[in-house]
């Protein structure tokens, strides 16, 4: 190994929270029973900009170890910063290995990311019975990325003891890098502790409370009278039908009080021009 990995900080440099992954460090350091997050290592990885990329797919969903096996542009790489888009933990702490087989030598369970045969008969599962797995485990896991243009070769998958791979488009089975990692991720992520504050979804916004059907009908009656004096309603014998489709179409959304005045002030404005000039 030609890395080495910066040391768990206890909290990020601006007081925050710290990412999933060294919160459950320091968990297990504390004797509580955590299933080790799992270490992503990029085999050959061509380009910086995709192991940032790679490195902000990863920091999303709170997975801070990352490795990477002989990157082909050498490591550091200032291409991965700007890519990472603020990922920088996972850049600081990415250590370096000459071989695969090095990379993941302390991890009892290891997966390889693929969506071709390889010719080796190995076990495979979707990225949603791997994120299981490992939750369920309290052995280190490993998931290897491929090269960008052939991902994996046989070799390296051999090295695994599971295939990971998804449904995917026969005729078009290209995923790039970030979105594999993405992948994967994402689905170790939901078996995190909802409660546990470790990873949020947006706030939710309360919507407000629908108007009174009064309010909204005073709107449609209006409405309908300015388009009967405009000559909307033509011709006559489909009135009854636009009457209806209209009525149908304001009352679907669940307008709010707030929402008919406005739209009750659009329609007054249209009713009677003001001069603001």
């Amino acid at each position: 190994m030609r890395g080495k990995s910066t040391d768990i900080p206890d909290r990020d440099d601006d007081g925050g929270h710290l990412p999933t992954a060294v919160r459950a460090e320091r968990s297990r350091s504390a004797g509580v029973a955590l299933a080790p997050p799992p270490v992503f290592v990029l085999v050959r990885p061509q380009l910086g900009e995709n192991i940032g990329k790679a490195a902000r797919a990863m920091l999303n969903f709170g997975l801070v170890e990352l490795r990477l096996v002989s990157p082909r542009d050498g490591w550091p790489n200032p291409s991965a910063g700007p890519a990472a888009s603020g990922a920088d933990i996972v850049l600081e702490r990415a250590t370096v290995f000459d071989s695969v087989a090095d990379a993941v030598a302390d991890c009892a369970q290891v997966y390889a990311t693929t969506v071709r045969k390889r010719g080796v008969t190995k076990p495979v599962v979707t990225p949603e019975i791997a994120a299981r797995d490992i939750h369920a485990s309290p052995s280190r896991a490993a998931i290897l990325f491929g090269p960008e243009r052939a991902g994996l070769e046989t070799d390296d998958v051999a090295l695994a003891r599971t295939i990971i791979t998804v449904p995917i488009n026969p005729e078009f089975g290209s995923l790039n890098l970030a979105q594999a990692v993405i992948l994967v991720a994402f689905e170790w992520s939901k078996g995190i502790d909802s409660n546990s504050g470790a990873l949020a979804s947006p706030p939710a916004t309360d919507l407000p409370e629908p108007a009174p059907h009064e309010e909204l009908e005073g709107m449609i009656q209006q409405m309908d009278g300015m388009l009967a004096a405009a000559g909307f309603y033509f011709p006559p014998d489909r009135t009854p039908v636009t009457r209806r489709t209209l009525r149908t179409l304001l009352t679907k959304p669940g307008w709010s009080s707030q929402e008919v005045r406005t739209m009750r002030g659009v329609l007054s404005a249209l009713d009677k021009p003001r001069d603001r000039n």
